[in-house]
C-alpha cells in the first residue's frame, strides 16, 4: 500500500511539473508578439512571422514577394507570388520610379489573381524597405488591406517557416481601386519648391545615405549628385535592426531617432530618397509606428529633381563616386 501511494504522489509531481513547464514556456513566447505591437502608436499595417502561420490557409490572404524575380526563384515563401518595383512603375516619364497608375496596378493585380477581398502580406530581404513601396502606393490609392511581414524573409525562416521555389498558379480576377485616391501620403515636385519659395519651415527629411546626402555619391539614374535645400539626413536603415533580425526597432528607440528633427507629430514631415522606395519606408515609421499626421512621400525624389535644372539643390563635396 505505501508503494503503490508513493507511485502516484511521484507521478502527480511528474504531472505537475510538466505543466508548469508548460506555463512557462508559453509565457515566453505568446506575450512577446502582443508586447512589441503594443509598443507601437499602430500596428495595423504590421505583421509578424508567428502570426502569419495560422493566416496562410486562408484563401483570402495573398502573401507577395516584392524582390526581383530572379531571387524569388531561388526561395520563396510558401505560396507566394512575385511583384518587383517595375511591376508598379509608370515608364511614361523620363526618368525611372514614379508611382504606377490606378489602370496599372489593376491589371497587375487582376493577372495575379488578387480580389478586392484580398489581404496582402508583403515582405522582402532587405527590413520591408521595399515591399514599404507597394503599401505606400495602395494607401494613395485607398486600398488599406496590406500588411508589412516585420523581418521579412530572415524572420520568417528564423520562425520556422517553409520555403520552397514553385511558383504559384493563379486564376485571373476582377480587382479595382478607387477611382479617385485620396494620395494622402503623396507630394511632388511642384508643391516641395513651392513650400522653399515660400520659406516655410516643413521638414524635409532625406532618408538616404551620407554619401548621396553629401553629394559625394551619384546613383544611376540621378542627372547630379546632391539634396533638396533645408533637407535633414535620418539614414532610413536606422529605423531596423539593420546587421541582425532585420525587424523594427522599438517605439522608443524610434522616437529617439526621429524626435531629433526638432519637430512635433503634428508638423508637415515630407520624405524623400533617390526613388521613392526608402522614403516610402520611413513613412511607414513615421504614420503607422509613431503616429506623424502629415507625412508626404516625394513620389519622384532625388531621381526627379535632379532632372530638372532649375530646381534648387544643395551639395557639400565633389562628387567621386557615380554608379
Amino acid at each position: 500500500m505505501i508503494y503503490r501511494n508513493s507511485i502516484l504522489i511521484i507521478l502527480g509531481i511528474f504531472i505537475l511539473s510538466c505543466n508548469k513547464s508548460k506555463e512557462k514556456t508559453q509565457k515566453k513566447f505568446t506575450p512577446k508578439i502582443e508586447i512589441n505591437a503594443k509598443r507601437y502608436y499602430s500596428s495595423e499595417y504590421l505583421i509578424e512571422a508567428e502570426e502569419l502561420f495560422s493566416l496562410l490557409e486562408n484563401e483570402n490572404i495573398k502573401v507577395i514577394d516584392f524582390r526581383k524575380e530572379q531571387n524569388y526563384n531561388k526561395e520563396h515563401i510558401s505560396g507566394a507570388i512575385n511583384i518587383w518595383r517595375t511591376d508598379i512603375e509608370d515608364t511614361s516619364y523620363p526618368y525611372k520610379g514614379m508611382m504606377a497608375k490606378r489602370q496599372q496596378i489593376e491589371a497587375l493585380f487582376n493577372r495575379l489573381g488578387i480580389t478586392n477581398k484580398d489581404t496582402l502580406i508583403l515582405y522582402d530581404d532587405r527590413g520591408a524597405c521595399d515591399a514599404a513601396r507597394l503599401w505606400w502606393i495602395l494607401k494613395n490609392y485607398d486600398f488599406e488591406s496590406v500588411k508589412l511581414l516585420n523581418g521579412g524573409l530572415k524572420a520568417w525562416k528564423i520562425a520556422g517557416g517553409a520555403t520552397n521555389d514553385e511558383k504559384v498558379s493563379v486564376m485571373p480576377s476582377n480587382f479595382k481601386l478607387s477611382e479617385d485616391g485620396s494620395f494622402k501620403l503623396w507630394i511632388g515636385k511642384d508643391e516641395i519648391n513651392n513650400i522653399l519659395v515660400s520659406g516655410k519651415k516643413d521638414i524635409i527629411l532625406d532618408t538616404r545615405n551620407i554619401e548621396e546626402f553629401s553629394g559625394k555619391r551619384q546613383k544611376s539614374g540621378a542627372t547630379k549628385a546632391g539634396r533638396i535645400p533645408n533637407s535633414i539626413l535620418i539614414d532610413w536603415a536606422e529605423a531596423i535592426d539593420y546587421n541582425e533580425t532585420q525587424k523594427f526597432k522599438s517605439f522608443d528607440q524610434l522616437e529617439q531617432i526621429y524626435g531629433s528633427t526638432g519637430g512635433s507629430k503634428n508638423d508637415v514631415v515630407i520624405t524623400y530618397c533617390h526613388s521613392g522606395v526608402r522614403s516610402a519606408h520611413t513613412t511607414f515609421v513615421l504614420t503607422e509606428l509613431l503616429g506623424y499626421k502629415n507625412v508626404k512621400n516625394y513620389d519622384g525624389s532625388w531621381v526627379e529633381w535632379s532632372y530638372f535644372d532649375e530646381l534648387p539643390f544643395e551639395q557639400d563635396s565633389i562628387t567621386t563616386i557615380k554608379r
